[in-house]
């Protein structure tokens, strides 16, 4: 019998190697999406930072609050010369026209408490960068912590 082909053992070794692979693989695309995700919130916050500084510049003051709010949500879309409110409800100057939300949907978002000399932005990272996070961060006018 010469028959020529792969046999059954070779098969199963040949899947096998590649369903480890593909785990493998999985799990650090689940990894790098984390990664992508907490930079994404970093770079969000120190934009929202920015646009924070330019109205206290021009205000002498930052946006007050009463309580924490929701920074991207409906009602806090953008920040204006009039603090922060819904898209398209901002008076000028525009400081931003779209302030952003949360990348992740089941985080709390990201938390503003403002007074007219000072503000806290808090958020949730979900790992580690740098020296900050996993979990929550605080952003003030001093910069990041956490």
């Amino acid at each position: 019998m010469n028959k020529k082909g792969f046999t059954l053992i070779e098969l199963l070794v040949v899947i096998a190697i590649i369903g480890l692979l593909s785990t493998l693989a999985v799990v650090a695309l689940g990894s790098a999406r984390e990664k992508a995700r907490d930079s994404k919130r970093l770079a969000d916050l120190k934009n929202v930072q920015a646009s924070l500084e330019l109205y206290f510049v021009e205000n002498n003051s930052y946006p007050v609050t009463t309580g924490p709010i929701t920074l991207g949500n409906d009602q806090h879309r953008c920040l204006g010369s009039n603090g922060f409110n819904a898209a398209g409800a901002c008076n000028a100057p525009v400081y931003m026209e779209l302030i952003p939300s949360e990348p992740e949907t089941n985080q709390p978002g990201y938390q503003y408490t403002g007074s007219a000399t000072s503000y806290t932005i808090t958020a949730t990272l979900e790992g580690q960068i740098n020296d900050l996070g996993p979990g929550q961060i605080t952003v003030t006018q001093n910069g990041i912590s956490g």
